[in-house]
């Protein structure tokens, strides 16, 4: 017999032997994911403060209802009626499932959420309390395979954002050319989101998974040579366009309740 089972196995009660302050890093990640979580939620239902002077909120990207700022409709498209909204729902609240989707879902943050909020396991050779594992086979782990289908929806995302980090290269009377703060936290944002999700691993896999031969795919090899090297990169964009992501919807909001000035360069 052998395995953790066997008799010939020391038999250790406590959770771990390691002595080093093991639970700090899933300790701190849990106080920044559960601070998101907690400013993403009253963004999205303060329902206001997510436009001034063609700068959009990504939490409010695109703007979809009849309920929003109408300069903050992307051309006017307006799909969903405002009657909806009559029970205090945000506009935010129709898109915020697909960036929260794509995150909740990523590889890498479910390796942080799995031992920071779930335990499962908080740490290398740290017990867990969860006396059965099942892993993504049952409800509602086994949410976690519809990754590659939020990862289509978060592009599409993607290229909303960047049109908005474009129009914001207006003046407040709409003339192009003009480049304030506001331009460079909003272009930041969505260069960091598209580095996000180019080295995401659903990514590398739709760009190069299911080849037998690469040799025969010289141009999906190359793409997949280059996703290969920001895949490596891949924590690192998750934290840093997290971190883009909610200082560009700060910034907006601070611009439009007037508490910030959004200089502008010319």
């Amino acid at each position: 017999m052998s395995g953790v089972f066997s008799p010939t196995r020391a038999k250790i009660k406590e959770r771990t032997l390691r002595t080093d302050k093991w639970w700090l890093q899933p300790l701190i990640t849990f106080g920044v994911l559960f601070s998101f979580v907690i400013y993403a939620t009253f963004r999205a239902f303060e329902n206001a403060n997510y436009y001034k002077d063609h700068l959009i909120s990504p939490f409010y990207s695109p703007c979809l209802s009849q309920a929003c700022v109408p300069e903050a409709t992307m051309l006017g498209f307006t799909p969903v009626s405002a009657e909806i909204f009559n029970f205090a729902l945000s506009p935010a609240l129709i898109i915020l499932i697909f960036p929260l989707g794509f995150r909740m879902t990523c590889y890498y943050y479910r390796k942080s959420y799995y031992r920071s909020f779930w335990m499962s396991p908080p740490a290398c050779a740290v017990a867990e309390p969860h006396k059965k594992y099942t892993g993504e086979t049952r409800f509602p782990l086994i949410i976690q395979n519809s990754h590659r289908y939020f990862f289509y929806a978060g592009l599409l995302l993607n290229v909303i954002l960047s049109y908005d980090a474009i129009i914001s290269f207006k003046n407040p009377e709409g003339q192009w050319g003009h480049m304030s703060v506001g331009s460079l936290v909003l272009v930041v944002s969505s260069t960091l989101l598209w580095f996000y999700s180019m080295s995401c691993h659903s990514c590398r896999h739709t760009i190069g998974g299911r080849l037998k031969n690469f040799s025969q795919h010289p141009v999906r090899y190359k793409l997949w040579s280059w996703v290969s090297i920001l895949n490596h990169k891949h924590q690192q964009f998750a934290w840093y366009s997290l971190a883009a992501v909610a200082f560009a919807d700060i910034y907006v909001r601070q611009v439009a309740t007037g508490a910030w000035t959004n200089f502008y360069f010319f």
